[in-house]
């Protein structure tokens, strides 16, 4: 019997032992975890984001980041906060998470890891992009963001996938730049639509309806040769601003054939340059097989699909081309204003308003005279002398002088010619009168009509001064 309790004894004291040191291994702080304690914060910390317990995941990297400013965790703790927010979700835990990325590729610049940060932050504004008829903020976000980690990360492993997601958003930008294109042509607002049009084919060449589009940019150039053609402009410049018109819809159609030739528009772009009486291009082999390419690319939803995205926020990017390289830089595009100076440039064609203008300046040959000092300034209405001399024709009559003009006080020369204002006799002849000036003695001199008028004049003036006395004298009773 007390044999059989000391072997319950001993068997309960192993037991308390192995317990005892059970514990102790499972304790990341007591035995080989206990050295790296900035290991066991970031573990837990993942364990947490594995749960979905993000706020406990924040907290514990937030720990280690502050505790172990040294620790070889830093980067991967700082990147795993933008990613709790991330995974969490949400329109402003999307936007926590972008403030973080950019956190860590202002710190940790040249780490490989800044490169997954900038592609989250693409990724975010790509799962906030809306369809083409609705809001294009995000949309031309994520499109800058993919070509900014393309062009700052060209050795990075992540830019394949860039460029899919770039190749996708520049295909809900093309669909929504065309629809406004299209928008504009269906009410005849011809510069409006062959802005929109222009600017598209030449920033998105991947675009899906690349075909369509430049088949309504050249209807809209044909709309605008019908409106010019009624406008009551000179013949000439008309036909001159016709010819603008029909050779930029020429080239629409044109690039149809040499671009995209195995596209639908392909046959009606060729019917339309043979209407015109314009040259069908010819596609090369190359051209054939891309486009061929990118159209195999391409997928096509169903009618299930279809039905199911017009519930949903994010738009369809299954037409988007899966080969090809996206454009990284925009090109300076059209703008509405710029078509009519199209038809004006062509209107003032030097060959139309009678051959340009020349402007001839004379230059002074090597060893002809300086001209005198205090020389008048020269006219520009009056030719050179030398010139006039040589065409044989006499020197320009000097301009009539002012009388109220202001005069240089030059001494008198002493063989300048003088007027002799003595007549025959040798008496002097006195000046003119002047018919203004009071003289002496004129009314000797003077008719008998004036002197007759003045004293008549003269007696009316003593009559009324009588007149004025007697009045006076007539109401004066005293």
């Amino acid at each position: 019997m007390s044999r059989r309790i000391s072997v319950l004894i001993l068997l309960g004291a192993m037991l308390f032992c192995a317990a005892c040191t059970n514990k102790k291994v499972n304790n990341p702080l007591a035995n080989v975890g206990s050295k790296q304690p900035d290991k066991v914060l970031f573990d837990r910390a993942m364990d947490a984001m594995k749960h979905n317990r993000f706020d406990v995941a924040r907290m514990t990297l937030q720990t280690l980041i502050n505790t172990y400013p040294d620790s070889e965790f830093i980067a991967r703790a700082k990147l795993a906060v933008g990613d709790s927010w991330y995974a969490e979700g949400g329109t402003a835990a999307l936007a926590q998470a972008e403030i973080e990325y950019k956190d860590f590729e202002t710190f940790f610049p040249n780490m490989p890891e800044a490169a997954e940060a900038q592609l989250k932050i693409a990724n975010i504004h790509y799962q906030e992009m809306e369809k083409p008829d609705r809001d294009y903020t995000h949309a031309k976000r994520a499109e800058d963001e993919y070509r900014a980690l393309i062009l700052q990360y060209p050795d990075s492993k992540l830019v394949p996938e860039a460029k899919q997601r770039l190749m996708e958003v520049q295909e809900v930008l093309g669909e929504r730049e065309f629809e406004i294109g299209r928008f504009y042509f269906l009410r005849q607002s011809y510069p409006a639509a062959i802005a929109r049009l222009a600017s598209l084919v030449e920033r998105y060449p991947l675009y899906s309806g690349a075909d369509e589009a430049l088949y309504t940019l050249g209807q809209s150039y044909e709309g605008e040769v019908t409106i010019l053609r009624s406008k009551p402009f000179n013949e000439t410049q008309k036909a001159q601003a016709i010819e603008a018109y029909t050779r930029r819809a020429a080239e629409a159609y044109s690039k149809i054939l040499t671009r995209y030739p195995v596209m639908n528009r392909a046959e009606d772009a060729k019917k339309r340059l043979e209407a015109l009486h314009r040259q069908v291009p010819t596609a090369t082999q190359a051209a054939i097989a891309q486009n061929k390419a990118e159209e195999d690319s391409r997928h096509t939803t169903g009618m299930v699909t279809h039905v199911i995205r017009g519930f949903q926020k994010h738009p369809d990017v299954a037409r988007a081309s899966k080969v090809g390289e996206p454009p990284l830089v925009d090109p300076k595009g059209m703008s509405a204003t710029d078509v009519p100076k199209i038809a004006a440039q062509a209107m003032m064609n030097p060959g139309a308003a009678g051959g340009e203008k020349s402007i001839s300046i004379e230059i002074p040959k090597e060893g002809s005279a300086p001209p005198p000092p205090n020389a008048p300034a020269p006219r520009s209405d009056s030719a050179p002398a030398a010139v006039n001399e040589a065409a044989g024709a006499p020197p320009p009559a000097a301009p009539p002088s002012d009388s109220n003009e202001l005069k240089q006080n030059v001494p008198p020369d002493a063989n300048e010619l003088k007027v002799d204002t003595a007549n025959d006799s040798g008496q002097a002849v006195p000046p003119p009168a002047q018919v203004n000036e009071i003289q002496s003695g004129t009314a000797a001199q003077a008719s008998d009509g004036s002197s007759s008028s003045s004293t008549t004049t003269s007696g009316k003036g003593s009559t009324s001064k009588k007149k004025k006395k007697k009045g006076l004298g007539k109401l004066n009773p005293f």
